[in-house]
């Protein structure tokens, strides 16, 4: 029986497979269109996405969204969006190997289901986990790599632009626009 990203979104809500699931006050799953063209997978919610369930919506949310407004000229409902772990870690900390490994499944599963032309990663655990390397982010974005269909553009994760880091924002922009191509030709 094929699943649906409903079916997937309520394994979730019920998951207790790593010790996030006692901390959390609710699960992100990933919210957007289930025929997107294009995919944003990040690290994992902070406090407010653990409060409202959905991802992105802070500071980097909103960078987010003016980003894909300014460059792909689309708004969040025109895309996906996930993160590679569903719980917030403790402290907002980065998550354990074994809290990744936990989630993987369902974000493979997502991905299975949308398909998408472009996947773009935000920092480096989401780079590393689909591109299976311990390179950095540095290194890796700038170009284009194949992930099971998709072309999958590594980028900086919008923490780093709003923390100020020399270069980042431009660089995102960069990448932003590469998706574009990719989608529009």
């Amino acid at each position: 029986m094929t699943k649906t990203l409903d079916r997937i979104k309520q394994e979730v809500l019920g998951c207790t497979k790593c010790p996030l699931s006692e901390h959390r006050k609710q699960p992100v799953f990933g919210v957007g269109s289930i025929n997107a063209d294009l995919m944003f997978i990040g690290e994992a919610p902070g406090a407010e996405e653990d409060r409202t369930g959905l991802p992105f919506i802070g500071r980097s949310g909103k960078l987010l969204d003016t980003l894909l407004f300014e460059e792909l000229n689309m708004d969040r409902s025109m895309c996906y969006i996930s993160n590679i772990v569903k719980c917030r870690p403790p402290e907002n900390r980065d998550p354990k190997p074994e809290e990744i490994d936990s989630c993987r499944p369902y974000l493979k599963e997502q991905l299975g289901i949308i398909e998408p032309k472009v996947i773009i990663t935000l920092g480096n655990f989401a780079t590393r986990l689909l591109l299976e390397t311990k390179t950095g982010i540095t290194k890796l974005r700038g170009k284009i790599y194949e992930y099971s269909g998709s072309s999958l553009i590594p980028t900086f994760h919008p923490a780093a632009a709003l923390r100020g880091r020399k270069g980042v924002l431009e660089a995102m922009r960069t990448d932003f626009r590469k998706a574009k191509e990719i989608i529009y030709g």
